[in-house]
């Protein structure tokens, strides 16, 4: 590949909030694929979850989302995608919580193994529209998702630009107080 090619590629990838390793790591996507996320932090019980565990939450099927980067360019699109919302996920960790307001100050931390990071809030994943699109998601057209994805990514599908918080080859998900 060229170098204004690759150029254009990186400073894409970067507009769109992809990381700029992401463009070396495409060579070799297997090297990045999770089998299993696992659930930590103020939660009161850790999990550890992988495809098969997933399959017993409740499905959510979306047909189609478009991946847009957060400069508002359209990037392709995700299509026939199954998975759970992360909020179902949440709630059977239980987030801890022992004071009245203490989920206005939760952030959730969803991290993937090539280092790649985003954070929702605990109002927009339970109490927003947000949270009935955020998906930990397995499977596109009935197949498991391929390298390039991971076996398991997440999505959030309501946002307006949602690229940037697409995370392939989902690893972790942490809950954290952030003030006290």
């Amino acid at each position: 590949m060229s170098p204004p090619i690759r150029t254009l590629l990186v400073v894409t990838g970067l507009l769109c909030g992809v990381p700029v390793l992401a463009r070396d790591k495409v060579d070799d996507p297997a090297r990045f694929v999770t089998r299993e996320i696992t659930v930590t932090g103020a939660v009161e019980h850790d999990l550890r979850l992988g495809v098969d565990q997933l399959r017993e939450f409740p499905p959510q099927q979306i047909g189609e989302v478009p991946l847009v980067c957060q400069t508002g360019a359209n990037v392709g699109k995700l299509e026939n995608f199954r998975g759970v919302r992360l909020r179902d996920i949440l709630d059977r960790a239980v987030i801890r919580a022992p004071g009245h307001n203490d989920v206005k100050k939760m952030v959730i931390v969803a991290s993937a193994s090539d280092g790649y990071t985003v954070v929702f809030s605990w109002s927009e994943v339970f109490n927003s529209p947000v949270g009935d699109g955020v998906l930990v998601f397995f499977e596109k057209d009935g197949l498991p998702l391929a390298d390039d994805e991971g076996r398991i990514a997440l999505v959030s599908s309501r946002d307006i630009r949602t690229g940037p918080r697409h995370v392939r080859w989902l690893q972790d998900i942490e809950v954290r107080k952030v003030v006290d």
